[in-house]
């Protein structure tokens, strides 16, 4: 099927993901699809069993003569450095050596000829250890004196204790768990070796520059002997960021060991159990205010559990507290982190980057003045908005120069009728003695940049053939988002040509060096502004081509639909392209991007991490059965702010699947440890992830059409991944006020998160007391 963008629409048109056929009809090729050479061998690791301990004996003599094994890798093996660490604090070995801090590190890998045999021979090792007490969570950590991960930030200014003068304080604490990343396709690898030093290596990662940096480092070769492809994954949300080094690293070291191809794919319980999360937090929070609710002062401290190694602890932690103002005006504060080792995996990137977990302490504050106050949250909320002209400096000194909340809330509550079923929900509770209802509307205001400045730069290569057909690569990489269709569509909004006249190809780090991850939402926003520096330049030859070969200006040479229009000829594109390809004009290009305006100085807690913000509102109606403590969630309104959308189909698409996903977070999925150590919710079965049926009943998703970026972005469009992952903290509000009923909404109900239907009737119970 032949697709066109509406060239008198921009390039705004809903065009559909580039691969959804692909998907539905399951022709899309992902990384276990590739076709493997003939002896292709396969690597499993073998973990360790106790979470905290010194390994006192290592046989792997059952492991080396099982059936269809070829060999073990152990330390000893790596010809480089034994760490994939992606800070480069060199606290991360591949594989364990005399000490194993978690239960399911690394400690060897075996490669068999299947991967079933190499998964049996895995389970033969015997392993000794002196064990060592051990921590799994932040609270704990702090009682055991562990250390932190990577050094505490502090973010400060005015005085709190100008807040004692306040006419109310309260003091709280907030616990926010984690959630595993539950992506349909796990982490995998498959490495295929090269003459000389060469590799080249097939991976599921949403970094490619980083993993074939981690090759390189562990094989001990320069990174021009690594290439990583990803042509797409079955989903990412930031658990392929950084821990997909480990297992391309296994996969090319063993590659080259025996001069084979490799792959290695964990099942589905061992990548649970030795992959990262997302960091679940303990947070305290003093807050002082006046009698109209508005907010004098915050002294705020954020304990995450971040694991044994530092991985992206230290700027998930960060960002979570960029993020504790949410939307809100704090005159003093002081907020601090505290990135806490404990005895469990690495905790690591996840949608919204820490962001979420400062969200939801801003808004539990919010809970906390509205219910001492006896009023609305909405109108707490309302009075502690940032500014437009004063009242307008966030914790870390940026200035919000594009606030647009306030118009966006205030569309949310007329198009809701939040007022008049805020009204039905508190008639309804004085009637009904089981089933109680909730109704909040909470607001998000996101920072969109990386917070370490160097990564914000995008690099493009863009080839057009002699036949007017266009390849197209970038640095980003296609996780299900729709990254590749709207760079697609800033090309061919360039030239005005079809969308399907534009190539699309698989990531790789043979065209475009060091990229950045595609991650923190900033994937279309660098690569589409990368992508149109590339087109610039080849149009900008074209054009001075054209103008010098016909003898007109410059300004007669227009790109039309499908055509070149010279003076007062109109050409074909394509036959445009060939005259220009025979007169020996370059027909590629190089393009470039970096963010403008962004710095950040970490020692003083000052600068202006954020290009701009994104903004959204949503407001959440629910259902709790006070008998069981089950709930539904009636209906969810959302109005959410991308700028001037590139794609409003992908767009609506992301928000959607963000809200469910963040819900998902809140009220059902559940990670737990043992008491030895071991991650028990490790498979789908003991992790609940939500279901079609979780779905809100009434589900109404509208973008603010009338936004549009006050920065230069690609077409003044915002991101648009992780701001509305924070949309269905009104779900959790709104669970929280059908609780507060039972006593009137005498006080706040302080739930913790995920509010699964046992924490409910536990805090029913609370109540009842």
């Amino acid at each position: 099927m032949k697709r066109t963008i509406d060239i008198q629409d921009d390039v705004r048109a809903g065009v559909y993901h580039d691969s959804a056929v692909k998907h539905v009809t399951g022709v899309a090729e992902y990384c276990d699809d590739i076709g493997e050479p003939a002896g292709t061998l396969h690597a499993y690791l073998g973990t360790s069993k106790v979470a905290h301990g010194i390994i006192t004996s290592v046989d792997l003599s059952g492991v080396a003569k099982a059936p269809g094994v070829v060999g073990v890798l152990t330390a000893k093996d790596i010809p480089g450095v034994n760490d994939v660490s992606p800070t480069g604090k060199k606290d991360e070995p591949l594989f364990a050596t005399d000490k194993v801090e978690f239960w399911g590190q690394p400690i060897f890998a075996v490669v068999a000829q299947s991967r079933d045999e190499a998964r049996r021979a895995a389970e033969l090792a015997n392993v000794e250890y002196e064990v060592i007490s051990h921590v799994i969570d932040a609270s704990g950590a702090m009682k055991a004196n562990y250390p932190h991960v990577t050094d505490p930030l502090k973010l400060e200014r005015g005085n709190i204790l100008k807040g004692q003068n306040a006419e109310h304080q309260i003091s709280g604490q907030l616990r926010v768990g984690g959630q595993d990343h539950m992506y349909l396709e796990g982490h995998i690898a498959f490495a295929i070796p090269g003459e000389d030093e060469d590799v080249v290596v097939h991976s599921s990662t949403q970094h490619p520059s980083e993993a074939q940096h981690m090759v390189a480092q562990v094989l001990g070769i320069p990174s021009n002997a690594v290439v990583v492809n990803v042509r797409r994954m079955g989903g990412g949300f930031g658990g392929k960021e950084s821990q997909m080094n480990l297992f391309c690293a296994v996969a090319a070291i063993a590659a080259k060991r025996w001069n084979q191809a490799v792959k290695i794919r964990p099942d589905r319980d061992q990548d649970m159990e030795i992959t990262g999360k997302r960091h679940d937090f303990v947070i305290d929070y003093d807050v002082a205010f006046d009698n109209f609710g508005q907010i004098q002062s915050v002294d705020g401290q954020f304990a995450a559990r971040c694991g044994w190694s530092s991985d992206l602890s230290g700027p998930v932690t960060d960002r979570a507290l960029f993020h504790a103002d949410n939307a809100y005006y704090y005159p003093n504060v002081r907020l601090t982190s505290r990135p806490m080792k404990t005895n469990t995996v690495s905790n690591t990137a996840f949608r919204g980057f820490g962001g979420p977990q400062g969200v939801i302490a801003a808004e539990r504050i919010i809970e906390e003045i509205a219910y001492a106050l006896g009023k609305d949250t909405l109108e707490i909320r309302r009075a502690n908005f940032y500014g437009q002209n004063d009242r307008n400096m966030t914790p870390y000194h940026q200035t919000v120069e594009d606030n647009v909340l306030p118009r966006i809330v205030d569309e949310l509550e007329e198009s809701s009728h939040y007022q008049s079923r805020r009204r039905a929900v508190l008639e309804h509770n004085t009637q009904n003695s089981i089933i109680r209802k909730g109704i909040a509307l909470t607001p998000v205001k996101f920072g969109i940049s990386f917070t370490a400045t160097w990564y914000n730069q995008a690099g493009c290569l863009l080839h057009i053939y002699n036949d007017g057909s266009i390849m197209l690569n970038h640095g980003g990489t296609e996780m299900g988002q729709g990254l590749n269709t709207k760079i697609a569509q800033v090309v061919a909004d360039a030239f005005q040509i079809d969308f399907d006249c534009i190539k699309i190809t698989k990531t790789t780090t043979e065209k475009v060096p060091n990229t950045s991850a595609t991650a923190a939402s900033s994937g279309t926003d660098l690569n589409g502004m990368a992508a149109l520096d590339a087109c610039d330049q080849i149009k900008e030859r074209l054009t001075d081509w054209a103008a010098g070969h016909w003898e007109i200006a410059h300004e007669d040479i227009l790109f039309l639909e499908n055509t070149v229009r010279v003076g007062v000829q109109v050409i074909a594109f394509s036959e445009f392209i060939r005259m220009a390809y025979k007169d020996r004009v370059q027909l590629w290009a190089a393009g470039f991007y970096k963010t403008p305006k962004i710095n950040w100085n970490r020692e003083k807690g000052e600068g202006r991490p954020f290009y701009y913000f994104a903004y959204g509102a949503a407001v959440a109606e629910v259902s709790v059965d006070t008998l069981t403590g089950e709930y539904s969630v009636d209906r969810v309104d959302v109005l959410h702010d991308v700028g001037k959308s590139l794609n409003p189909t992908l767009d609506k698409g992301q928000v959607e699947g963000a809200f469910v996903q963040g819900m998902g977070w809140l009220t059902s999925e559940e990670l737990y440890w043992n008491d030895a150590g071991r991650l028990m919710t490790h498979a789908p079965s003991t992790y609940k992830i939500p279901l079609a049926s979780d779905v809100p009943r009434e589900f109404n998703v509208k973008l603010a059409e009338w936004s549009e970026n006050r920065e230069l972005t690609i077409k003044r469009s915002k991101a648009v991944g992780e701001p509305p992952f924070m949309l269905p903290i009104c779900v959790f509000e709104a669970l929280g006020m059908a609780v507060a009923s039972l006593i009137d909404y005498a006080e706040c109900p302080r739930l913790d998160a995920p509010a699964t239907p046992e924490r409910l009737l536990m805090a029913i119970e609370r109540m009842h007391r």
